[in-house]
């Protein structure tokens, strides 16, 4: 078990999503940072839609009641376990009576804590995803709260291998880590200037040239007003070329709407199943943890790419994903010998 006595700016329990029923108008909600959640998930031996911890900027603080075996990826939130810091991307085996605390952002936004045999909350139409704004999914349909104890699941097989050698390890250490992680291209965070690919959007011809151009040549500041629905941008003003009107459409993570004052609004996990405003781009899906790792006051620019272009992104982040789970499967096959 574990024990909340901090509960941080905004913590909540995530897998990757409630899928299937937009058509009934039930967001799909999830994790921001999918790639982050799901290396996570693969350091501890769980499976890729385990449910993690996502933690927003300012992480909690929090007490193991039991040994555990975690892993932080994603945003560097300046993880520390009684005093002592904790390495990113990569596994970790906590002793019980161990607290762990988080303290200011070094990098990106969100990071992902994941625990071997996840967090035991029920399932919400399949999935434990919390919704806040519906009150369902994850721990009581809210964000953590201080004294919340959350259950963990059964370990894998995978899992118990992992935690038995770095227990091993270290007997007298609170905590005890292992010396290899990931591969760089796997860490999520935002550069000084990211740049996110785009695939033309269904109505971006309705755009001015003017518009076109500054799109994917200028670059848009993230607002205070955003949050895990969308991103409000601030930039020039995108104009069309005639008003019109336009029934609503099916919008996804990484749909880039332009209200009629102009000013962009990129969708994300908590977006609405449908949206009436032009769409200029579709941020393409290998980006998405990039913007998920953007926070207000940064900037981010577009780069004008195909849907073919898209598509063969994907399935090489894909390949380098299922090379890494089977990577981290024979690392401690040969450890364990």
């Amino acid at each position: 078990m574990i024990k909340i006595t901090k509960p941080g700016l905004l913590t909540s329990v995530q897998d990757l999503g409630r899928y299937g029923y937009q058509k009934f108008g039930v967001i799909a909600s999830g994790v921001m940072d999918q790639t982050a959640h799901r290396i996570a998930n693969l350091l501890v031996g769980n499976d890729e839609n385990a449910a993690t911890l996502e933690l927003t900027l300012l992480g909690p603080d929090m007490e193991f009641e039991k040994d555990a075996l975690i892993s932080i990826c994603g945003g560097d939130l300046s993880p520390k376990i009684d005093g002592n810091s904790v390495k990113l991307w990569r596994p970790v085996f906590v002793r019980a009576g161990s607290k762990l605390k988080f303290g200011g952002c070094k990098t990106g936004c969100r990071a992902y804590l994941a625990v071997a045999g996840g967090y035991t909350v029920n399932d919400v139409m399949e999935s434990k995803s919390t919704y806040v704004r519906a009150g369902i999914g994850g721990f009581n349909g809210r964000a953590l709260l201080a004294d919340d104890v959350l259950e963990i699941g059964k370990s894998s097989e995978l899992s118990q291998q992992i935690a038995s050698l770095l227990a091993d390890q270290s007997e007298e250490e609170k905590f005890a880590q292992v010396t290899w992680s990931i591969a760089s291209e796997f860490m999520t965070l935002s550069e000084s200037k990211p740049k996110a690919r785009v695939i033309k959007g269904r109505q971006y011809d309705w755009f001015t040239k003017e518009s076109q151009i500054k799109f994917f040549s200028e670059p848009f500041e993230i607002t205070s007003k955003s949050d895990r629905m969308g991103y409000r941008l601030k930039g020039s003003k995108l104009e069309l070329e005639n008003e019109q009107e336009m029934l609503s459409e099916a919008v996804t993570f990484g749909t880039v709407q332009v209200p009629s004052e102009g000013n962009p609004i990129i969708l994300l996990a908590d977006r609405q199943t449908t949206g009436g405003y032009p769409k200029i781009g579709q941020i393409a899906s290998v980006d998405h943890s990039l913007m998920a790792q953007l926070k207000p006051g940064d900037k981010v620019s577009f780069v004008e790419i195909t849907h073919e272009e898209a598509q063969k992104l994907y399935l090489h982040r894909e390949d380098q994903i299922q090379q890494l789970k089977q990577g981290i499967a024979l690392k401690i096959k040969q450890q364990s010998k």
